[in-house]
This record gives C-alpha cells, sequence and structure tokens, in this order.
C-alpha cells in the first residue's frame, strides 16, 4: 500500500511485562512515530498496554501508565508482548492469556519482542509456527516447551504472528512491517531517520559470530566449538568431535593447546555450565533436571563442577537469585 491509499491508521498495542527494556520498546515504537512524522498524518496509533490496566515499571526504574488489555486489545491492528529478561516477569494470569488467545482468534496480529515469544508460547499461540526468542531465552523456552524451536533469527514474521529477539534488532522488524504497508521506499526513509543504514535480512545472526564469540579462527576449531554449543543435553566424545573436524584425537588437542585458553573437556564443561546458569536463573527446572538437560550423569557431579566454575552451589545460586 503507497501513501495515497494508507487511509486507515493502524492501531499497534505494547503489553509491557515487568521490567521490558525500553531500548527494545522503543526501537519497535519509535519506526511508528517517524512514519506518521515523515507521512504528515497518523498512520500508526501506539498504545501501552498491560493485563490489568495499571502502570507498568521498566528496568531503568521508569514507570510506564498504560492501559487495559482486554479493554483496548480489540481494537489494535497489532499488539507485540515486551517482556524483558527475569523469567518471573513473563508470569500471566490465565485471564491474559486467554485474552490474547481471543484477540488472536479475532484477526488482530499478535507479535513478541525479545522474551515475549515465551508468553506467547505460554497462551499457545505459537504452536506449528515459526518464530524466534532472544538467544539468551531459547533454552529456557525449549525446556518448557519441548514441542517449539525457536529460530536463531534477528525476528520472524509468520502471518499473523510476528517475533523479534529484541535489542536493536526491532528496527529491521520495523523497517519489514513498515514496507509490507507503505512500499520499501517509504520505510527506507524512516530508517534514515534513525540514521540505520544496514538493515539486517530476518534470518541475520543474533550474536557476534563463532570465530568473534572464541577468538579463533581456525575452521576445524570452530566447527568443533559450534558442535558443542549445539549438543550440550547429550555431550559428545572427543573422538566424534575429531571426525566432525575432520582431524585426529591428538590434532584436536593440539588446536585448543595452541588457540585457546582451555583444553578439549575445560571448554566443554563450561559451555555446559554456562547454560546451567541459565536454567537456574530463567527456568522453574529442578537442580536434578537442571543437571541432565547440560549433559551430567548426576546431581552431585553437576553441584561440584558447578561450584568449581561459580564458586557457589547450584541451590545457593537459585536462592540468591530468588531473593533478588
Amino acid at each position: 500500500m503507497r501513501l495515497s491509499d494508507a487511509k486507515n491508521k493502524q492501531k499497534v498495542g505494547f503489553l509491557l511485562m515487568p521490567n521490558f527494556a525500553l531500548m527494545s520498546y522503543a526501537s519497535a515504537a519509535e519506526p511508528l512515530r517517524a512514519a506518521n512524522l515523515i507521512a504528515g498524518t497518523d498512520l500508526y496509533e501506539v498504545v501501552q498496554l498491560s493485563v490489568d490496566g495499571g502502570a507498568v515499571i521498566t528496568s531503568s526504574g521508569l514507570s510506564v501508565s498504560c492501559r487495559g488489555l482486554s479493554a483496548e486489545g480489540s481494537s489494535c491492528h497489532t499488539i507485540f508482548v515486551c517482556a524483558g529478561g527475569n523469567p518471573r516477569d513473563w508470569l500471566v494470569a490465565e485471564t491474559g492469556y486467554s485474552t490474547l488467545r481471543k484477540l488472536g482468534r479475532q484477526g488482530v496480529r499478535v507479535g513478541g519482542i525479545s522474551s515475549g515469544a515465551y508468553v506467547l508460547a505460554a497462551a499457545g499461540l505459537l504452536d506449528n509456527r515459526d518464530f524466534t526468542i532472544h538467544w539468551e531465552h531459547a533454552g529456557v523456552l525449549r525446556e518448557a516447551f519441548p514441542h517449539l524451536s525457536p529460530r536463531q533469527a534477528r525476528y520472524v514474521i509468520d502471518g499473523d504472528r510476528v517475533t523479534c529477539a529484541g535489542g536493536i534488532a526491532p528496527l529491521d522488524m520495523m523497517h519489514a512491517m513498515i514496507a509490507e504497508r507503505m512500499g520499501s521506499h517509504f520505510a527506507r526513509r524512516v530508517c534514515d531517520w534513525y540514521l540505520h543504514t544496514a538493515v539486517a535480512e530476518p534470518g541475520a545472526p543474533q550474536r557476534g559470530s563463532a570465530p568473534q564469540r572464541f577468538g579463533t579462527h581456525h575452521p576445524a576449531l570452530l566447527a568443533v566449538l559450534e558442535k558443542m554449543e549445539a549438543s550440550i543435553e547429550h555431550p559428545l566424545a572427543r573422538g566424534e568431535m575429531a571426525k566432525i573436524a575432520g582431524v585426529s584425537i591428538r590434532h584436536l588437542d593440539r588446536l585448543f593447546a595452541e588457540n585457546l585458553a582451555e583444553g578439549f573437556l575445560e571448554t566443554y564443561r563450561n559451555i555446559r555450565l554456562d547454560h546451567a546458569r541459565r536454567l537456574l536463573e530463567q527456568s522453574p527446572l529442578s537442580v536434578g533436571e537442571i543437571a541432565f538437560a547440560c549433559g551430567f550423569s548426576s546431581s552431585g557431579h553437576f553441584s561440584r563442577a558447578f561450584k568449581i566454575r561459580f564458586q557457589a552451589t547450584p541451590h545457593a545460586m537459585r536462592e540468591k537469585i530468588s531473593s533478588e
């Protein structure tokens, strides 16, 4: 649709979860404001929503006034659930889930920003859908909803479901959504307004490349490191990893010694323990369940390794997180 045809103002609601990140929200909402200014007319109306209609506190401590989801939702063209990084803040009363499901049935486009996709999953709105979530929360979502598999993309548009990894990725997502309605030239003008000259493709990576993350460019070593990240629950033996890299076991050990500060076993263990810490922080799984989800044969073995790495037992770490 071109500007001359854009007669109907679209109302876009942001269902804000406690401690949502202002950066993710602004990256999605501000392009709509810019579109109105560039067009010289109100193409979009942005409204802040909460489940109960009360104000919501951002991660930086600001209070945002909101309207009620049930009262305003049906008049919205699109509603984005905008959530932050603490799973305790993703919990929604059943009335909230049922309202989201009802709005979806009514034809409201429903989306999630950052960990907002977790709320959509809990409401049953992502079954048989293509979607994404912030990389830090992907493992937690898979553990909670084993039948779902998020993509590691910046954003995914699957018909009336739109999900985004958060951060500055909503700028890319809103470019696509504005272009869908107003054309690519108009959307480009909105991006230029924010000096966003390099619009990323939807499937662009969320994180730095493997060479950036691990500090090496050796192709065989990178193949092993990426396989380590992908096989946390069922760790592969050194011999299997050597076959993947196309080198001998001895040469694989030499690659770790020459390129990384840690050996094969320590690197693999630390990757699994870092994932375990995220699960402790973000999931309701028991310590025993987390141990097995991270490839440890027993809770005792897991606890000992965890304490060596983080100077605290898994139980102590969870208690500390719960008290904060």
